[in-house]
């Protein structure tokens, strides 16, 4: 997004206005015309802010969403709709029986989907007859930096205790993980609605830190990658609790060094990430080569292995990586 500035003389006019005229280029590009009107807001003693009317009626048509379910609809095609207009960034969206009425199977699975996947949403009207969601928490409460970091962190935690749930064959470690899977994904949800709204409005995406929509667009990568994480801590935690026996020892201390380098990178990146340092980012690139090194390390380890089933294991974690 080019920002574009100009200087317009205040001017006199009758007994008590001034007036400042608008370049024809910005009239002509917004679509205004004579007659229009424009909102005018005072931040504070130095700033001026001014709305053309398409600001305010982009606002209003996003308050209310409508889903009507029809009596077969599954519970993974109401989930995909509920989370593409939580995505868009409506305050309010109506679930509704498209026949006759909401069963209670369609009922659970919109409440669960609130409660572990569209954070900052509660439940504000439930029967039979409908469901009302309203999203209440603010656009500027939770940062997209900040939710990033808490993401991270989580995703981060998930990993290590996926690693030590396999090193120590805990189950009980292993579900947590699992569990901790949708707390990431709710983080990656929320960041996604606001990289949404950001790119649909010009002064929200400043609001938001953001210097124009490409910004936008790598967060939505990274935040990508970083589900990824959880999804992969995840996955070594349920093939703890598939198999339910422990790994080699000297495979899992390669395994632990090869998650905790990993995690090291992607610490470095997220931080040239937050500090925009190309320079350093080069670098984090080239430290990604060595990942193979620690991968080879744990093929040559597992070469030894004559349970096939185990051999079978270490390479679908070494894979995830």
């Amino acid at each position: 997004m080019v920002e574009k500035e100009e200087t317009r003389k205040i001017q006199f006019t009758g007994k008590s206005s001034y007036i400042v005229s608008l370049p024809k280029q910005w009239i002509v590009e917004l679509g205004l015309k004579q007659g229009d009107h424009i909102r005018m807001i005072r931040k504070g003693s130095s700033t001026l802010e001014l709305y053309p009317p398409k600001f305010e009626s982009h606002n209003n048509k996003k308050e209310d969403a409508t889903i009507e379910i029809n009596s077969e609809e599954k519970a993974s095609s109401i989930v995909r709709k509920l989370i593409s207009l939580y995505f868009l960034g409506y305050k309010t969206i109506n679930v509704k029986p498209k026949d006759s009425r909401l069963n209670p199977t369609q009922r659970n699975t919109v409440k669960e989907a609130v409660k572990r996947m569209l954070m900052g949403s509660e439940i504000i009207s439930d029967s039979i007859n409908g469901i009302t969601i309203q999203v209440l928490v603010n656009l500027f409460e939770l940062s997209v930096d900040g939710a990033f970091k808490r993401m991270l962190h989580l995703a981060k935690s998930m990993s290590n205790d996926a690693i030590l749930s396999a090193k120590e064959n805990n189950v009980e470690l292993a579900q947590e993980v699992i569990n901790t899977d949708d707390e990431v994904d709710r983080f990656g949800f929320y960041i996604i609605r606001q990289l949404k709204i950001a790119i649909q409005n010009e002064h929200l995406l400043k609001e938001m830190g953001f210097r124009n929509p490409r910004n936008c667009l790598g967060y939505r990568l990274v935040v990508k990658n970083i589900e990824r994480v959880g999804d992969h801590a995840a996955f070594i935690a349920k093939d703890v609790l598939e198999y339910k026996k422990p790994v080699k020892k000297e495979i899992m201390e390669r395994l632990q060094n090869m998650n905790e380098f990993c995690l090291l990178v992607l610490d470095e990146a997220s931080l040239a990430l937050f500090k925009e340092d190309y320079i350093q980012a080069e670098k984090i690139i080239e430290k990604t080569n060595d990942i193979t090194k620690y991968e080879k390390k744990i093929r040559d380890a597992s070469k030894l292995l004559k349970n096939e089933e185990e051999i079978y294991r270490i390479r679908r974690m070494t894979e995830k990586y």
